[in-house]
């Protein structure tokens, strides 16, 4: 017994049918079943519109029918491409990767490309490796909360173009979500509501975002005479959030600025837990409104971050160092370059693949989301 089957196709002729367990179909098993020639099925199946159409729809019936799955090494022979790219979060289970992920996915399958993702555990030597297996097969890379170092990150874009969220490197092309607006309100906020002092919950070590954090409420606390601290936890994640309670309990401030939602529900718990009344004896601020940041009890007053236009924006400017001057179904955004940012011709440090345009760095808006964790300072 054969692994054949008899089509009415093409009259007297066997052609094989891949089932379970046995190799996959190709252009020359579709070719057979359709009656055309292997080079029309090839011109169909990489470039519609190149058959007449009912050719194609021939050899796409046909297809279907041999369970045809389309191999993105071999295409990738003639062009170069393999229509797939990859993003690398720091942390798979942080809720404000989800919508990253979701726009980025959305920006991807609207240029008919695939997504792959791949987390770092909050680990360089993790995000290194993920990166360099990648890179061996995609036509380029996200990189979301990058704890690589400046170099390493450089080393890599000499390869294969990268774009960077949420994370700034020479001669890299980055997206980042602009704190100074969101932060700006929140202290505001917190002065009109009579806090004279205030302390920082810091993130991870090599997280460039909790430094430009840091950086901004210090600006705005020095511009309104406020009393600034900071306390480190390096964990930005709930229990990180709980083991800065003892600290931030014993302190003097009145308000607290949490490197992330997560980090701000966990401090939240534990002084809640160990009697301590929020708002009322302590306002508590997280960043980036997670999903779920609004479920606690008070609600979590945050720093909204666009997230999901990250992801979107971040794709989309890969795609354009990919298929230089190709824009046409880009999902769009309102990301523009921050005023200010520097841009860096190509073969600086060797963005490879990079625009007429270099890299460049934009920014995205964030913006203050008042709720109950915040209230007025304790009297002294």
């Amino acid at each position: 017994m054969t692994d054949t089957n008899q089509t009415d196709a093409v009259p007297g002729r066997a052609i094989t049918t891949p089932r379970s367990g046995k190799a996959s179909a190709t252009i020359y098993d579709i070719a057979a079943l359709a009656g055309v020639n292997p080079s029309t099925v090839s011109r169909a199946l990489s470039k519609p519109g190149r058959v007449s159409a009912k050719t194609q729809q021939k050899i796409l019936d046909a297809a279907e029918e041999l369970n045809y799955q389309v191999n993105i090494f071999a295409r990738a022979l003639p062009t170069g491409r393999t229509q797939t790219v990859g993003l690398i979060v720091s942390d798979i289970t942080n809720p404000a990767f989800f919508d990253i992920i979701r726009g980025a996915e959305t920006a991807a399958a609207s240029r008919d490309y695939t997504l792959m993702l791949a987390e770092s555990t909050e680990s360089a030597e993790h995000e290194m490796t993920a990166a360099k297996r990648m890179l061996a097969t995609v036509d380029g890379l996200i990189l979301a909360s990058p704890r690589l170092a400046n170099e390493e990150i450089q080393e890599l874009a000499a390869k294969k173009p990268i774009v960077l969220i949420n994370r700034r490197v020479d001669g890299v092309a980055s997206i980042v979500a602009d704190t100074e607006t969101g932060v700006a309100e929140a202290v505001r906020h917190l002065a009109a509501q009579g806090h004279t002092s205030i302390s920082y919950v810091a993130g991870p070590e090599r997280s460039w975002m909790s430094a430009r954090r840091w950086e901004s409420i210090k600006a705005r606390c020095d511009w309104h005479g406020m009393k600034l601290s900071q306390v480190a936890s390096g964990m930005p994640t709930v229990e990180g959030g709980r083991r800065a309670a003892a600290v931030v309990k014993d302190g003097e401030a009145t308000a607290v600025f949490c490197y992330n939602d997560l980090m701000a529900i966990g401090l939240m718990r534990e002084l809640q837990g160990a009697g301590v009344s929020i708002p009322e004896q302590l306002s508590i601020m997280g960043f980036d409104n997670i999903f779920g940041s609004d479920f606690t009890t008070p609600p979590l007053s945050t720093i909204k971050s666009p997230l999901h236009e990250l992801g979107v924006t971040a794709l989309s400017r890969l795609l354009e160092f990919i298929v230089p001057g190709d824009q046409a179904g880009l999902v769009e955004s309102s990301a523009g370059t921050e005023a200010g940012a520097s841009t860096t011709a190509p073969g600086a440090v060797g963005q490879a693949g990079a625009g007429a345009g270099g890299a460049a760095a934009a920014a995205l808006s964030t913006e203050l989301v008042l709720r109950g964790s915040t209230g007025a300072a304790r009297p002294a």
